[in-house]
C-alpha cells in the first residue's frame, strides 16, 4: 500500500484506526476453544466486525509465537484472510525485528515475500545496515521504534548526547537518511502527550503508528492535537479495548460497537 493509498484510505472511511489482534488463548471467549483453530476462529470474528471502522490491522506476533508452530499457522492464516477478504486495509506485523544485514534481509523475506505484509516494526538500536534491508521493496513499510509508551522508555530514549539531542530525536533525524516518508514510519506511544510536537518538528510528514490509547490510558485527542497533519499522519492502534471489551457469544458484535465508537470519535478530530 502505498502513502497514497494509506491517506484516501484515512479520508474516505474517515478513520484512521488500527486494530490490535494481540490474541491471546487465554483471554479469549471460552465457547471458541473446542474449535479446531480458536486463535483464527477469533481473529476472523474480530476482523469482520470491526473492518468497517478501522484502515489497519496489527497482529503482535509475541502472542501468535508463544503457542508454538500452531500460533504461526494461526498467525498466517489470519494474515491470508486479511488479504483475500479485505485487501484495502494496511496490515502490520508487530515484531519489532531487527539485526545484522543479512539476517535483517531474512526476516525481510519472510514478512514482504513469503506472508506478503504492508508493514513491519524494526528496532534501530543497531543502526543502518540492519533497517536499510527491510527498505528495499516497493510499496512495503518499515516502522521504526522511536518514542514508545512503556514506563521503561525514559531509561534510553530521552537520553541526552553532548550537544543536548535526546535519543528519540537521533533516532528520527539519522533514520531520514535511509529511507523517507513514503516508506517509513515511526512508533510514538500515545501516552507522550505534549512530546508528540517533538516529534513533529524532527519528522514533520512521516506517518506516526500511535499505541497506547485504550488500556494504556493515552489520550486520543491530545495525539491528535499535537499529532495530527494534514494528512492525518496518525494510525492509532487499540487492541485490549477493543478486541477483549465482551467475553460472551457476542464478543464481535461488542468490538465492532466500540471499534465504531472510537471511529466516530476520530471522523470528528479529521474534520
Amino acid at each position: 500500500m502505498t502513502r497514497k493509498e494509506l491517506i484516501n484510505q484515512i479520508f474516505t472511511k474517515k478513520t484512521f484506526l488500527c486494530v490490535g489482534l494481540d490474541t491471546d488463548i487465554k483471554k479469549i471467549p471460552a465457547h471458541l476453544l473446542g474449535e479446531e483453530d480458536p486463535i483464527f476462529a477469533f481473529n476472523k470474528a474480530i476482523i469482520d466486525a470491526t473492518a468497517p471502522y478501522c484502515v489497519a490491522y496489527k497482529p503482535n506476533l509475541a502472542f501468535y509465537e508463544s503457542m508454538g508452530v500452531k500460533g504461526w499457522i494461526s498467525f498466517e492464516k489470519t494474515i491470508q484472510y486479511l488479504n483475500e477478504n479485505y485487501p484495502q486495509h494496511f496490515i502490520i506485523a508487530d515484531a519489532k525485528r531487527g539485526d545484522i544485514g543479512n539476517t535483517s534481509a531474512m526476516y525481510a523475506r519472510t514478512f514482504f515475500e513469503e506472508m506478503n505484509i504492508d508493514a513491519l516494526t524494526v528496532a534501530p538500536y543497531m543502526g543502518e545496515d540492519s533497517v536499510t534491508p527491510f527498505l528495499q521493496y516497493d510499496g512495503k513499510w518499515v516502522i521504526l521504534l522511536a518514542l514508545t509508551s512503556n514506563k521503561g522508555s525514559h531509561d534510553f530514549q530521552l537520553t541526552t548526547d553532548a550537544e543536548g539531542e535526546r535519543l528519540f530525536e537521533k533516532v528520527l533525524r539519522k533514520s531520514q537518511e535511509w529511507g523517507d516518508k513514503d516508506n517509513m514510519m515511526y512508533v510514538v506511544g500515545a501516552t507522550q502527550g505534549k512530546m508528540f510536537e517533538d516529534i513533529r518538528k524532527v519528522a514533520p510528514d512521516h506517518f506516526l503508528l500511535v499505541p497506547g490509547i485504550g488500556a494504556q490510558g493515552g489520550s486520543l485527542e491530545e495525539v491528535c492535537k499535537y499529532g495530527m497533519t494534514k494528512d492525518c499522519g496518525l494510525i492509532v492502534n487499540s487492541s485490549r479495548a477493543i478486541i477483549y471489551a465482551d467475553k460472551t457469544e457476542k464478543f464481535a458484535e461488542v468490538a465492532g460497537e466500540e471499534a465504531k465508537k472510537v471511529a466516530e470519535q476520530m471522523a470528528k478530530l479529521l474534520s
